[in-house]
């Protein structure tokens, strides 16, 4: 089973090295990571996407709860949620094929942002399936290079701070600020 984890996070050096560190040392593989700053300037959220069944999880959310760094961690995949990934794709647009490509992008939203003689660079984003599938019309035409951040996530509507999902919530005087 694929698992959305949400972790809110000091934002101070050694951070990711730390929680990364914690799932290669106990086997556990991490299928998609993305790290930033939120609105908190002194707080990063990193959403983690597991595979595994309930026992991994649960093994890997007592396993964050030791990480004195983690302020919070909420499995959201359980909720109603709303999930982004972005792409960039370099793709060969050689023997008159640039208006297909160029129509196909159009079809999935996206947007070309770079144009060479025999290559073009398209940005995508949207959900995984969205953008497995643009990847796969690609690949006849040659794809070149591909780079993606992971999922990013985050549960719809209120946020009610202390939702089922969570494992430990901090009290605020134990958040460094920055």
């Amino acid at each position: 089973m694929r698992h959305v984890l949400s972790a809110l996070v000091q934002n101070v050096p050694g951070v990711l090295a730390h929680v990364a560190g914690m799932f290669a040392s106990r086997g556990y593989n991490i299928d998609s990571l993305a790290v930033g700053e939120t609105e908190e300037p002194h707080l990063s959220r990193m959403t983690f996407v597991v595979v595994g069944d309930d026992s991994v999880l649960e093994q890997v959310r007592k396993q964050l709860q030791k990480i004195v760094t983690v302020v919070r961690v909420d499995d959201i995949s359980s909720q109603e949620f709303v999930e982004r990934d972005l792409m960039l794709l370099k793709v060969n647009c050689g023997n008159g094929n640039r208006a297909e490509i160029r129509e196909l992008v159009q079809i999935f939203r996206g947007r070309v942002v770079d144009v060479a003689p025999q290559q073009v660079v398209v940005e995508i984003s949207g959900q995984e399936k969205k953008i497995e599938a643009f990847i796969d019309l690609m690949r006849p035409f040659g794809i070149v290079e591909l780079v993606r951040t992971g999922r990013i996530a985050m549960v719809r509507g209120v946020n009610r701070g202390n939702d089922e999902g969570s494992i430990r919530p901090v009290a605020e005087e134990t958040v460094q600020k920055s």
